[in-house]
This record gives structure tokens, C-alpha cells and sequence, in this order.
């Protein structure tokens, strides 16, 4: 197995999620080093490029989550400079960040998605809040979920069960972005699939992670204070549904042109029928994140994970 040089993990940024993104890289550079990788940790700002053309690393590792570090333009400014990296390209990253473009490419790859639309703030003030929401209601029905269109962490998330809540949900969605994703609401069991790529084994799906929240809801909160969520890796789910499990996050993988490893969130209905929600192509590392546990449930452990997958990528 070659050795690598030194290695950057990328974190930070200036996104509404700057703080698990510190976490996911504190703790992808601690588990590399411990795999041996002489890993640093840096921000992606102002002296990122100096700091790369000085000292050129044999790869980066971009922990970067929302905007910058997920619609590939940190990704493009690598390719640039000649730095390779581990993940997904730029166009694919593109596609995969915007959830109503990604929504359409995976259906079209034959994956069921709920019943949505993406409606920008501009059209609520042109048109009239309350008329559009009247006839969002009457056609997708109730209950409904509503998040941003590009974004993560369930930041500016909400679902909503009667008209009534409906407003503002959507205020609480544009405070963090400017398109709204409104989609039918889908009960069941929420489970995430990562994919991983590692070199000469192609494409895997990892053990699913079923999500069990303290809560009504996997919020940011959740999702990030250690206790408030309860995990089951593998997910308790019938092998036939584990399979399509497996199966459409391998798809929505594919379809959107994905690299090296990626999350897919999805929720298994009453009926056992699989719903893709989103995909991540820079899944958290924190302690209580999914893609972590899946690794664990296949028996990988991080640092060394990381440190194959930046080797397969490097110089």
C-alpha cells in the first residue's frame, strides 16, 4: 500500500453549519492520524490557497457542509489548483445539492420520491402568499414537510400537519434559503444509506442506519446533541427491504454522477415501500452522525476508511 504524505482536512466555511462541519474535521483528522496520515486541519478561508501552493498536501479530505463546501465550487477551486480530493466532482455535487434537481434525476432513474414542489420566496410576494399556499394544499394534500432547496442539517426544516402552520413554515424555510422545497409528507421509518467507494470494490451501500429520534422530529438538535437520538445499525428492516434500501441509494449514487462515498436519506413507508428524501455528498463525521455508524456496522473503521479513500484519490 503506498504512504501518504500529508494530508488537509477541509472545515469550517462560512455556512449556517460552520460549527459541525469544525466537528465532522476534528474528528476525520484525529481518526487519520491515528491511522498514521500526517493530517492537519484547516479552514477553508482567505489563506487556504497560500497555504496549499507553499506546501502542496498529496490530497484533501473537504469536510465542508452547506453551501461552498456541498454545491462544488470549493471542488472547482481544486481542480484548479491541481489538488485532488476525496469526493464527488464538481457538476456532480451541483446536481446533488439541489434537492428538487436531484428529486427529478433519481426518479427518473426509477426511485420513488414524494410528491413535491419548489416555489422561491420571489413568487409567494409576486403572486400572493395565501393563494399559493391554498393551492399547494390542494394539491399535494396535508400533512406536508417543507426545507430549504439546497441546505442541510434540517436547518429552516419543518413538517406541518394542518393549513393553518403552513405560513410559517415557509418563513422559518426562507430564513435559510430562498427556495422552498415543499413535499408530501411520507410517515414511516427515516433510515440513511451511505455509499461507499473504495478502491478495486466499486460502489457498496453500508449496513442502513435506522433513525429513531427523542423527539417528533430529527432536527438539528437531534441530530447533534449525543442522547437525543437512538440508532440501530443495521436498521431493523426485512432483508427484502434492506435490499431496496441498498438498491436506491446505490441508484440515486449513480444517477447523480457521485464519487467516493455519499449519504442518501430515505423513509421506509407502512406498506415497506422505499422514498428517497436527499442525498449528501459530504456527510457528517461528528460522533452522532450517520455515515460514522454505518462504517462501524460494516466492521470499517474511520481512520483507516479516510485514509484508503485519500489514497485512492492522491497524487
Amino acid at each position: 500500500m503506498r504512504e501518504l504524505g500529508h494530508i488537509v482536512v477541509l472545515a469550517g466555511g462560512l455556512s449556517y453549519e460552520r460549527e459541525v462541519s469544525l466537528r465532522s474535521g476534528r474528528r476525520v483528522a484525529d481518526a487519520l492520524r491515528g491511522a498514521g496520515v500526517e493530517a492537519i486541519l484547516r479552514d477553508a478561508d482567505s489563506a487556504l490557497l497560500d497555504l496549499l501552493a507553499a506546501d502542496p498536501p498529496d490530497a484533501v479530505f473537504p469536510v465542508l457542509h452547506g453551501a461552498a463546501g456541498e454545491d462544488g465550487a470549493i471542488r472547482d477551486v481544486l481542480e484548479l489548483i491541481g489538488v485532488p480530493y476525496v469526493g464527488s466532482p464538481p457538476d456532480a455535487c451541483r446536481l446533488a445539492w439541489d434537492k428538487p434537481t436531484a428529486k427529478a434525476a433519481v426518479r427518473a432513474a426509477g426511485v420513488r420520491t414524494p410528491a413535491s414542489v419548489a416555489l422561491p420566496k420571489e413568487v409567494f410576494h409576486d403572486l400572493g402568499a395565501a393563494r399559493v399556499l391554498d393551492l399547494v394544499v390542494a394539491r399535494l394534500g396535508l400533512p406536508l414537510f417543507v426545507k430549504p432547496a439546497r441546505g442541510g442539517s434540517a436547518l429552516g426544516a419543518s413538517a406541518v400537519q394542518d393549513a393553518a402552520e403552513l405560513s410559517a413554515a415557509m418563513v422559518g424555510c426562507f430564513a435559510y434559503g430562498d427556495i422552498a422545497l415543499i413535499e408530501r409528507y411520507v410517515g414511516g421509518t427515516e433510515i440513511a444509506v451511505g455509499v461507499i467507494e473504495l478502491a478495486g470494490a466499486g460502489a457498496t451501500a453500508l449496513p442502513a442506519v435506522e433513525i429513531v429520534p427523542a423527539g417528533d422530529r430529527y432536527d438539528y438538535t437531534a441530530r447533534y446533541d449525543a442522547g437525543g437520538t437512538e440508532f440501530f445499525a443495521p436498521a431493523r428492516l426485512s432483508p427484502a427491504v434492506a435490499e431496496a434500501a441498498a438498491g436506491a441509494a446505490l441508484t440515486a449514487h449513480h444517477a447523480l454522477g457521485l464519487r467516493d462515498l455519499s449519504r442518501t436519506d430515505l423513509i421506509v413507508d407502512v406498506s415497506g415501500e422505499i422514498h428517497f428524501l436527499e442525498v449528501n455528498v459530504a456527510p457528517g463525521m461528528t460522533e452522532t452522525s450517520l455515515l460514522p455508524i454505518a462504517f462501524k456496522a460494516a466492521g470499517l473503521d474511520l481512520g483507516t476508511t479516510c485514509r484508503d479513500l485519500l489514497i485512492h484519490r492522491a497524487r
